[in-house]
């Protein structure tokens, strides 16, 4: 959709400083800083960017976010490099993912260089919020919703794009330990057609039921299968997944149903550089117990912006386990993890431009 962006950034300073949590407290989306960057879109102009306390917003009980779900959002991540600069992975990227999940939800996108900018002005205004420790980082939320109020099934005239960010440690309790995964055959995250390549808050809200009873059967994920056969093989909760069989590693096709993430992409990259074949195309459940049971599924790991890369130590429902190498970090996954760990902190050289610089 055309937009158009006035005015230079207008800033409020904060006189009620949010507390400070130890790196060893964070957790992941407990906490958040001290500012948030709001932008207003109205008479197809985008208008008002500044950057404000963090707090709450105020809109009508009718605003189209609450009736029809015109929300979108993204996730991406700031770090300290060993020079104690602060740089963002794949900035561009994720500009780009937020793009096309406006158009698929009829919303207003914001152009990618000033998604670009206004986020790094948020990050250096609150740049002493940037953790420094290891497997620490500022995760940043940048989202985008409709405001208008009314009743009536149509895209709404009104919007706000803001920007919040939280310090965050690993996503996961386990930290880097493998995860138990839950091979959901019931319920679907999305289909063909729909919004599962989009990241869309409906999405989520699609997963919390599967996701809640599997954390309730002492599971940290599920593991999503197409809509139409629940035989093929998607994504992990909140992650892209990932299978070394052999000497081959493969990961699902993205046909419309499954989010392209931009750590997916980072490691289908890496493992090409390394030489090792990598194979994007749909895999069954079915070839998966192949696999297993012949001794060929060697590891499996998941990967996104918030976990990174994620091991898979087992799946399994009522009906199957597999246990994978013995439960334990795969060679493979754990070489991909410190590859990729040290690009985004800096002890590794960028060789695909994906830092941006704060």
């Amino acid at each position: 959709m055309e937009t158009k962006l006035s005015g230079a950034i207008s800033i409020q300073k904060t006189l009620s400083f949010r507390p400070r949590i130890s790196s060893a407290q964070l957790g992941f989306g407990k906490y958040f800083a001290d500012h948030m960057f709001c932008l207003d879109y109205d008479n197809k102009n985008w208008q008002n960017p500044r950057i404000v306390p963090y707090g709450s917003l105020s809109m009508e009980p009718g605003a189209s976010v609450f009736h029809y779900g015109q929300a979108l959002f993204e996730g991406m991540k700031a770090f300290r490099n060993r020079q104690g600069e602060i740089q963002l992975f794949r900035p561009e990227f994720h500009a780009r993912r937020m793009a096309q999940g406006a158009q698929r939800l009829c919303m207003p996108s914001v152009p990618e260089s000033a998604f670009i900018e206004y986020i790094r002005e948020l990050v250096r205004f609150d740049a002493d919020w940037v953790p420094e420790e290891k497997d620490c980082a500022l995760y940043l939320r940048p989202t985008l919703i409709g405001t208008e109020s009314f009743l009536g099934v149509r895209p709404s005239e009104k919007y706000l794009f803001f920007i919040i960010t939280s310090p965050v440690g690993p996503y996961y309790s386990e930290g880097f330990a493998p995860v138990k995964i839950w091979i959901e055959e019931n319920t679907v995250r999305a289909s063909a057609g729909g919004l599962g390549a989009t990241k869309a808050a409906a999405n989520y809200a699609a997963s919390l039921y599967a996701s809640t009873q599997a954390k309730k059967k002492n599971y940290s994920q599920v593991l999503w299968l197409d809509a139409q056969e629940r035989a093929y093989i998607e994504e992990v909760g909140t992650m892209n997944v990932f299978f070394v069989i052999g000497d081959e590693v493969i990961t699902p096709s993205l046909d419309g149903s499954i989010l392209a993430g931009a750590t997916r992409d980072s490691v289908i990259q890496i493992l090409r550089d390394w030489n090792i074949q990598v194979s994007e195309r749909r895999m069954s459940l079915r070839e998966l117990g192949e696999a297993h049971k012949s001794g060929q599924l060697r590891e499996i790991f998941g990967t996104g912006t918030a976990a990174v890369i994620s091991p898979v130590g087992e799946l399994s429902n009522e009906r199957m386990q597999f246990v994978i190498n013995n439960g334990q970090p795969g060679p493979l996954t754990l070489k991909l993890h410190k590859e990729l760990s040290s690009i985004q902190n800096g002890t590794l050289p960028d060789r695909h431009n994906w830092i941006c610089k704060i």
